[in-house]
């Protein structure tokens, strides 16, 4: 699954660091904390790897009813 704006694929980033070890998992800190627990390495990397370019800074936020 692709990153949708550039905060997700910089927390993605992040969440992969500290699966991998570069990072320590207590550093990490909001939906980088999330992703680290729930998805798998090849999902971070997928998220993490997607071109930059195009993207928004932050994916807008869906409206509730």
């Amino acid at each position: 699954m692709p990153a949708k704006s550039k905060a997700q694929q910089k927390a993605a980033g992040a969440a992969l660091a500290a699966k991998r070890g570069d990072m320590k998992k207590s550093e990490l800190k909001g939906a980088s904390r999330g992703m680290a627990e729930s998805m798998s390495e090849t999902e971070l990397e997928k998220m993490a790897g997607t071109k930059r370019k195009g993207k928004p800074a932050h994916a807008a936020k869906s409206k509730r009813a």
